[in-house]
């Protein structure tokens, strides 16, 4: 059987610079990404007020921002693997 997990939140492939945290943000944007779909479908569908949406979304995104700082992306965007600048 197809675990659950697996089929809500599907991952896609990362093709971007290996390193642990830029993993690790994929990770994140992918999870942020399909929630913020299944809020504006339940919005959509009056299963939820707009109010709850917008508080749920700006929630995740505060997630998402605290986790981007937390991980240093894009601090230092001309800096190689090997720590030197381009």
């Amino acid at each position: 059987m197809v675990d659950k997990e697996n089929f809500l939140y599907p991952r896609g492939r990362y093709y971007g610079q290996v390193k642990p945290e830029n993993l690790v943000f994929n990770a994140n944007l992918q999870e942020f990404a399909q929630r913020i779909s299944y809020i504006c479908n339940l919005e959509t569908s009056g299963k939820i007020p707009p109010e709850q949406a917008y508080e749920q979304i700006k929630d995740l995104w505060k997630n998402l921002k605290r986790s981007k700082q937390e991980l240093g992306i894009g601090e230092n965007p001309f800096q190689t693997d090997d720590g030197k600048s381009e």
